[in-house]
């Protein structure tokens, strides 16, 4: 038995190596952007959770989800069909921190090769499949209706958020795929690529709650959204619901596993 545990645990290891963007398991756990546990290690045995990870998760996503169903009310609500390209816009920049919320969770916490691997496949398909591309076409949308209407671009804080945030998220996303894609070759491959993956990490945590402030900018203090919603609306959904969410990811942070000193 404890022969056939090994045996298990030394596949496992093997095959739920970092997988690159392709799908295929990388060779060599240099290009592992974490450690992983060797077999009869503590780690690999112990849970991956602490006490509170799962309610915190349940608070981000239930409050993410709150600000998700107020954005696209309004918006389905005012006669959306009569606005242009406007209305294109709230509802994907809300879909899209949606999935940067499930991104941000399915690696909050893994312990384990399986789990790690996991995790890395969902985060990446979930922020690149979707939730870039919505929050790219919500940009997109916007300058399309300002560009049409002969409104000025940036003119307001939320404009000037989202252009910082939008920008940020680029180079999140470059960063992010450059240090783990194909052995982190954009950045020298081994341990130079990964010692990047810990500033991805880090960069995400601080880009996440602005993107929740340039939200909040925009759904409780724009003109079009004041005009077409009650207070006690537009608090739930974009004051309270994003300091839940934010306070949630915080809460199941790990920072020993930065390592930055």
């Amino acid at each position: 038995m404890p022969e056939q545990t090994s045996n298990e645990l030394a596949e496992s290891e093997e095959h739920y190596r970092l997988l690159d963007a392709s799908g295929h398991p990388e060779t060599s756990a240099e290009h592992l952007p974490f450690p992983i546990p060797t077999m009869g290690s503590e780690s690999a045995n112990k849970s991956e959770e602490r006490r509170g990870d799962k309610l915190a998760a349940y608070g981000a996503l239930a409050s993410i989800l709150v600000f998700i169903c107020i954005t696209w009310f309004t918006v389905f609500t005012n006669n959306p069909t009569s606005m242009g390209w406007f209305p294109v816009h709230p509802l994907l920049q809300s879909l899209g921190i949606g999935c940067f919320t499930y991104g941000i969770l399915t690696l909050q916490p893994t312990a384990q090769p399986k789990t790690k691997a996991a995790g890395l496949r969902r985060h990446q398909r979930t922020m690149l499949a979707v939730g870039f591309p919505c929050i790219a076409l919500g940009t997109l949308a916007i300058e399309i209706q300002k560009f049409i209407g002969g409104h000025d671009h940036f003119a307001t804080w939320h404009g000037i958020f989202g252009f910082v945030s939008v920008g940020w998220l680029v180079g999140q996303v470059i960063l992010g795929g450059g240090s783990v894609w194909y052995g982190g070759a954009a950045f020298g491959g081994g341990m130079k690529a990964k010692k990047l993956w810990k500033y991805h990490r880090l960069s995400g945590y601080v880009l996440f709650p602005l993107l929740l402030i340039t939200a909040h900018l925009g759904g409780a203090w724009s003109t079009w959204v004041t005009s077409h919603s009650q207070p006690v609306v537009r608090f739930v959904g974009y004051t309270l619901a994003p300091i839940v969410a934010i306070f949630a990811i915080y809460a199941r942070v790990r920072i020993s596993k930065m390592k930055f000193f």
